[in-house]
């Protein structure tokens, strides 16, 4: 079939991007004075940034410990998330049966959905995690308000890991099914 290769690539692309973005690449991207440049992705990122507050705090204050390790057990969710969907994606690829460019394009939109939303929810873990561990030191009554914060960083996580769940179901269906 002429477009089945494209197809394959797609798919594969799509595993890889769900997985990268969510865990293991350094992403390179400039700030906006674009003086500095920045790397780190999802995972990565969020659990070095919610690590980096951690011992701050922790050095003022070793009861911060056990708090402080909730961002960074929160960042490294976003790494399972991606996994997860690759593992989806890559148990859709019939590079035997009939796999078309739909079916590729799906499952490479399922693993930018998933990897995008992983990455900028590890992010906002990692700012909110450093911040919020250093804030929480100073004020106590903070402790709750930034663990509500998080959950919600979580949620947009978990909103992405569905849309992409869905969107490589979608790809495992058959062309002819879709075209009728």
């Amino acid at each position: 079939m002429p477009g089945e290769n494209l197809a394959i690539f797609l798919g594969y692309s799509g595993a890889m991007i769900s997985l990268v973005l969510s865990c293991v690449f350094s992403f390179f991207f400039f700030s906006l004075s674009l003086k500095e440049l920045h790397q780190g992705t999802g995972a990565a990122y969020g659990t070095a940034q919610a690590g980096i507050g951690l011992c701050r705090a922790a050095s003022r204050n070793p009861n911060m410990i056990i708090k402080g390790i909730i961002p960074i057990a929160m960042a490294g969710v976003r790494g399972i998330y991606g996994l997860v969907l690759s593992i989806i994606i890559l148990s859709g690829i019939h590079t035997e049966k009939n796999y078309f460019e739909y079916n590729g394009m799906m499952h490479l939109g399922a693993g930018l959905c998933c990897g995008i939303a992983q990455y900028s929810s590890g992010i906002a873990v990692g700012v909110v995690g450093e911040s919020g561990t250093q804030a929480t030191l100073r004020q106590s009554k903070l402790f709750a308000p930034i663990i509500l914060v998080l959950i919600f960083t979580e949620a947009l996580a978990l909103y992405g890991l569905i849309v992409g769940m869905i969107l490589s179901q979608q790809g495992q269906r058959l062309f002819v099914d879709v075209m009728v």
